[in-house]
């Protein structure tokens, strides 16, 4: 069941039909706006397609000259032509030791080099224009690979052979059912229950607004830190990513570091949020800000916002800074939270007028369905979030593994519609947050230069949704004192890292630096979590320790206990 040689000479043909559509597009988007002409990328694109066909040629020549004298596959004389691949998917041996997959794995990656080295030698197109060609032929070269389809990967073959095709007749099932639900399943849905395995660490729900339930976290130390923690998740998603199994849980760790731990739990957006704007999350969050001051008799609190809660979180300590109430926020904590748009990654190549035109039409009820926005991010990592998921699901057909970060990754969130087109355009498009003056909250202009709380900023070495470039730019327009830490891995994981795993790790470099570049050149990587290292740095600014008494412990204060956590709202959708 291997396949013929027409069908790989198919993939072959591919070149040039796929090299004549760069051309075609290439030529819409630059003619007629006096951009220069196409002689330049027509010599540039005849160049790389001579090599490469020269190159395919040469895999067919040491193909058949290998199977006709008997020797094995990728011997010195036929060498392995192919640029390296970091796709999983070929992992297997056969994709190398078989001669017909070895070709055919071959031509696809010199095809994928050919079809991205032919975008970038389009002449006459802007920066934008260039990474969403780049971008969407990224994606044709994800969804195209041979490992995608049953009889071009080797390890599908041979699962049918073994099941007599039955592995094809569950992937067949599990795939409607996908379009069923509007999402595609990436583990075991089954293996997680919200409050009971996951989102488990005792608290109470001790207030209440429409927009959001505050959660009020049980002190596990005799004494506590007499500042407490407030916790700003992204809205975007479900609050428990950063209190998922015990052992990984930031909030349950926290608390046994002595911090007394609250975490705002937002609501889905629903038709009765339709008017919901950017203002009123900076309200939520000075509303749970003054909550808990008010609950603890306390000053201040040490904030944490994660990603778009991060960025909200600068606007509204200019927002207080305006009305001279900068000082209830001790500190300032931002995981993966950006403020200056102009390098935020790929995310931005999907806003311009098209793109947010194209948002408005999948709005209903005055909200987005939060699989749209899932669908996008899985866009980002094609083959770790998609294809791979195709392959082992649709294809292997094989069980799915249970996976606490999967579950909450699938676990999707609306969002207020009149909310998301104006981020989009203030901040992603047009960068007003960073232009002081440009924007106003309830009426208040803001300027996130007369911030002066300590900050303490995170970003993800391979964040792919917040670059660490533009993460790092936070520094420059906050005025206060600030600690910049890079961790190792991505968005999720390289937040959600608890200390027990001894897993990844962190760069610090504690004398000033002007640049991100002489940031990486001079900072000293430490083996495993950051999170001591954040611990760390609360304690310095917070050395007052009080009894874990009373309205540290929740329902025990002013405020009664509404509910158990999670509480009601992470389980609505």
């Amino acid at each position: 069941m291997t396949p013929s040689l027409g069908q790989l000479q198919h993939w072959t043909r591919i070149v040039g039909l796929a090299q004549q559509t760069i051309l075609e597009r290439a030529a819409a988007m630059t003619g007629g706006h006096g951009a220069p002409p196409l002689n330049g990328t027509l010599e540039k694109i005849a160049e790389i397609q001579t090599e490469s066909t020269q190159k395919g040629l040469a895999l067919w020549q040491n193909l058949l000259a290998d199977l006709a004298q008997g020797r094995p596959v990728n011997s010195p004389a036929a060498g392995d032509a192919a640029p390296a691949s970091p796709d999983r998917r070929f992992r297997d041996p056969a994709w190398s030791d078989h001669p017909v997959y070895s070709v055919l794995r071959q031509s696809y990656l010199l095809l994928s080099e050919s079809l991205l080295r032919s975008v970038d030698s389009i002449e006459g197109l802007d920066w934008q224009q260039r990474e969403r060609a780049r971008f969407a032929m990224q994606g044709l070269i994800d969804a195209t690979s041979p490992a995608n389809f049953p009889f071009t990967n080797p390890q599908v073959v041979q699962r049918t052979i073994e099941t007599n095709g039955n592995n094809l007749l569950v992937g067949l099932e599990r795939m409607m059912a996908d379009l069923g639900r509007g999402q595609l399943q990436q583990t075991d849905l089954n293996a997680f229950t919200v409050g009971e395995n996951i989102a488990v660490t005792p608290g109470k729900v001790i207030h209440e607004t429409p927009l959001y339930q505050l959660i009020q976290y049980s002190p596990t130390t005799k004494t506590v830190q007499e500042t407490p923690v407030i916790i700003f998740p992204p809205w975007i998603n479900r609050f428990y990513i950063l209190d998922l199994s015990p052992e990984k849980s930031f909030v349950r760790w926290a608390v046994d570091q002595g911090l007394t731990v609250f975490m705002v739990s937002w609501k889905s957006a629903d038709a009765a949020m339709a008017d919901t704007v950017w203002d009123d999350y900076v309200g939520a969050q000075v509303d749970a800000i003054d909550t808990v001051r008010g609950l603890l008799d306390v000053e201040s609190v040490h904030a944490i916002g994660y990603c778009v809660a991060g960025t909200t979180l600068a606007a509204t300590l200019a927002w207080l800074d305006a009305h001279g109430r900068q000082d209830i926020v001790k500190s300032a904590t931002f995981f993966t939270a950006q403020v200056d748009f102009a390098d935020s990654g790929d995310l931005r190549l999907f806003v311009d007028s098209q793109q947010i035109q194209m948002i408005d039409r999948l709005v209903t009820d005055g909200f987005l369905d939060g699989r749209y926005l899932a669908a996008t991010f899985n866009l980002l990592r094609g083959n770790d979030l998609i294809w791979s998921y195709v392959v082992n699901n649709y294809l292997l057909a094989d069980d799915y593994s249970p996976f606490d970060l999967l579950f909450w990754n699938g676990d999707t969130t609306n969002l207020p519609a009149r909310w998301l087109r104006s981020y989009l355009e203030d901040l992603y498009r047009d960068n007003r947050l960073v232009q002081a003056g440009s924007l106003s909250v309830g009426g208040t202009p803001i300027d996130l230069r007369r911030v002066t709380v300590p900050a303490y900023i995170q970003a993800g070495v391979e964040d792919h949704i917040a670059p660490a470039r533009s993460v790092w730019k936070l520094r420059g327009h906050l005025s206060g004192p600030s600690r910049f830490v890079l961790a190792g891995s991505g968005h999720i994981a390289g937040v959600v890292n608890p200390p027990v795993k001894q897993k990844y790790q962190y760069w610090t470099h504690d004398e000033p630096v002007g640049t991100f570049d002489e940031f990486r050149a001079r900072a000293t990587e430490t083996k495993g979590s950051w999170w001591p290292d954040w611990a760390a740095w609360i304690a310095g600014l917070d050395p007052v320790q009080v009894p874990s008494a009373k309205a540290r412990k929740p329902g025990k204060g002013r405020l009664p206990a509404l509910e158990d956590a999670p509480g009601r709202y992470v389980l609505m959708r």
